[in-house]
């Protein structure tokens, strides 16, 4: 492991600081509900709407390159597998808890699995979630078996954590090892399509509403999936480069250098497709269409694109990535800049959507609390965000300090 100590103590405390200013949030939702939220009945999707589908997107990619460990055998990726499947396990707890916090009645969110609709996509959902966190911890469990046999005997409580979480398992000879490695083969080629599927799916969720011209193509399926690869890639160069094999070995800077030459390559390829969407969106002239992407570019928050998401999560990480693809600070700060602002690019295809009426003159027809198409989170919806933001975080930092996240050889 590398030793950014610096970089450690840093998260812990804003995550820390997050969690608790975010305890506000999560009070005003448990006692006030949704009448201390700015969305309403116009826009009835919000911050946790949004940041929900980028914690998702964070999750999904972070699995999928984790695939390449794991069905693909990249030998050169092996020390992070774990990493990245722990990173997909948190964000997607994140999301979980955003989206859950999101319901009018969350306590009726078992009816979904219970009550299925199957002919709608948010009933596939609800299984396609669950199936797939149940894959990353049974996968995440025969990737660390071995070394969670071999911690068990430290003291304190990091040793009766890999104790329970062996679960009696004591076998750590090489026939055991290879037959692990062979489950996880099997495993990942299962999530591959179960990732696609669940992702793709929240973009078809999108996708499929005809009433809203802003999010109704076919391609938005395919822009969560390379959304999702791209941030969730960002996400894992940053995470390597901190609790990584160490950058100052040959090794780690190799690693580094690979996930920054990937990270460059799927920013390339997203902003294509993002150019393809605006600049036909455009020129075709269809009106729902065009007045939700004119929103985004010249409306009331027109810097969210330009100087969040074009700016600081595409122009200065591309030039890092492209100019001082050697370093090791320049792609570790271009993945966290990445990974950090493309809530951005949710918040851009979440809200315009909504904030266009579906019918001529019902911007004036009724007015009162709710019925406005001007959209901007409250505060208590940004603590709330940020407690759940938090709590991944949180999760995350607590498992790299007691779980055998990265091999011993790394």
């Amino acid at each position: 492991m590398n030793n950014n100590n610096s970089w450690k103590r840093i998260l812990w405390l804003l995550s820390g600081v997050g969690f608790l200013i975010g305890l506000y949030g999560l009070y005003a939702r448990l006692t006030l509900g949704h009448t201390d939220a700015n969305y309403g009945s116009y826009i009835p999707w919000g911050l946790w709407v949004a940041g929900y589908v980028y914690l998702i997107g964070l999750s999904a990619g972070a699995f999928l390159l984790s695939t390449l460990v794991y069905v693909f055998r990249v030998k050169i990726l092996e020390p992070i597998g774990r990493l990245a499947l722990f990173t997909a396990v948190t964000t997607l707890v994140g999301a979980m808890v955003l989206i859950f916090l999101d319901l009018g009645h969350p306590e009726r969110a078992w009816r979904l699995a219970l009550h299925t609709n199957f002919r709608s996509i948010m009933g596939w959902m609800i299984w396609l979630y669950t199936g797939y966190f149940i894959l990353l911890l049974v996968e995440l469990w025969f990737a660390s078996r071995v070394d969670l046999v071999a911690c068990a005997g430290n003291p304190g409580f990091s040793g009766r954590l890999c104790r329970f979480l062996s679960f009696g398992s004591q076998d750590v000879s090489p026939e055991r090892a290879a037959k692990d490695r062979h489950t996880l083969r099997i495993l990942g080629t299962i999530g591959v399509p179960l990732a696609i599927a669940f992702h793709g799916g929240v973009g078809a969720l999108f996708g499929v509403i005809g009433a809203r011209e802003y999010w109704h193509s076919g391609l938005s399926p395919i822009f969560f999936l390379v959304g999702a690869l791209l941030s969730g890639g960002a996400l894992l160069t940053f995470v390597t480069a901190i609790w990584g094999p160490d950058v100052k070995s040959e090794k780690g800077q190799k690693l580094v250098l690979l996930l920054g030459q990937i990270t460059l390559g799927l920013l390339a390829f997203d902003v294509l497709l993002e150019w393809a969407e605006y600049s036909i969106g455009l020129w075709n002239a269809v009106p729902g269409k065009t007045n939700g992407l004119l929103l985004t570019l010249k409306g009331p928050y027109w810097w969210v694109f330009w100087f969040v998401h074009l700016g600081l999560g595409v122009i200065v990480p591309g030039l890092l990535l492209a100019l001082r693809g050697r370093s090791i600070s320049a792609i570790t700060t271009a993945g966290a800049l990445i990974a950090v602002t493309f809530l951005s690019v949710r918040l851009n295809f979440v809200i315009p959507a909504l904030a266009e009426p579906e019918l001529e003159g019902l911007r004036t027809a009724f007015t009162g609390p709710g019925l406005t198409f001007s959209y901007f989170p409250s505060v208590s919806e940004w603590m709330l965000f940020i407690w759940a933001i938090s709590v991944a975080a949180l999760i995350f930092l607590a498992g790299t300090q007691l779980l055998p996240l990265t091999p011993k050889e790394a």
